[in-house]
């Protein structure tokens, strides 16, 4: 959506890059400091079922699109892994880190695939953050599956995750798409 919105206003693409890298820092730092808040108030469980990870990776792959999505996706697992081993206790755990890069992966980049439809009309947030937790969610189901030699649970706890965070899932299907509705008359009016 902000892609089309510099278009519009016809910001070189040194700007675009420039923005767009800004927002994606900021909606990285988001995904890791969301986490640790949440964790802070509600226990490990509250992370399980709010996905607070999730709410940051959805509303950068509306905003800024599939490609950027696909970044702000990988990245903030692998960033939240570090940034929080430093600290003495990884979040994600190492052996969640790659379902949960490959998940949030899927859940920015459905997201984004919307990014031109969402520009041109706020409501496709919804089906967008439906459809990107839908896939994402079914990703992590069938990689438990193929990968069950050597994941390190069985598929009945992922099943178990899922579930739990169904919550977590259906408050931000409602949130996430009307912040972008909000951001996307703020940034319209402003063009």
């Amino acid at each position: 959506m902000l892609e089309f919105v510099l278009t519009q206003k016809n910001a070189s693409v040194r700007k675009k890059i420039t923005l767009k890298s800004l927002l994606a820092a900021g909606i990285v730092l988001l995904a890791v400091l969301l986490p640790l808040a949440v964790h802070a108030a509600a226990g490990e469980d509250g992370g399980v079922t709010w996905l607070p990870m999730y709410f940051p990776v959805l509303l950068g792959g509306c905003l800024l699109g599939l490609r950027w999505g696909l970044g702000i996706g990988i990245a903030s697992p692998i960033v939240s892994f570090f940034l929080t081993s430093a600290m003495g206790d990884a979040m994600p755990a190492a052996a969640r880190l790659p379902f949960m890069a490959a998940e949030l992966a899927v859940f920015a980049s459905v997201s984004g695939l919307f990014s031109r439809k969402i520009y041109h009309n706020g409501w496709m947030a919804f089906p967008a953050v439906l459809l990107a937790a839908v896939s994402g969610r079914a990703l992590f189901l069938a990689a438990a599956i193929g990968l069950q030699a050597i994941a390190p649970w069985p598929v009945s706890a992922v099943w178990a995750q899922i579930q739990s965070g169904a919550i977590g899932l259906l408050v931000q299907a409602v949130a996430v798409p009307l912040i972008v509705i909000g951001l996307r008359a703020i940034l319209r009016k402003e063009s």
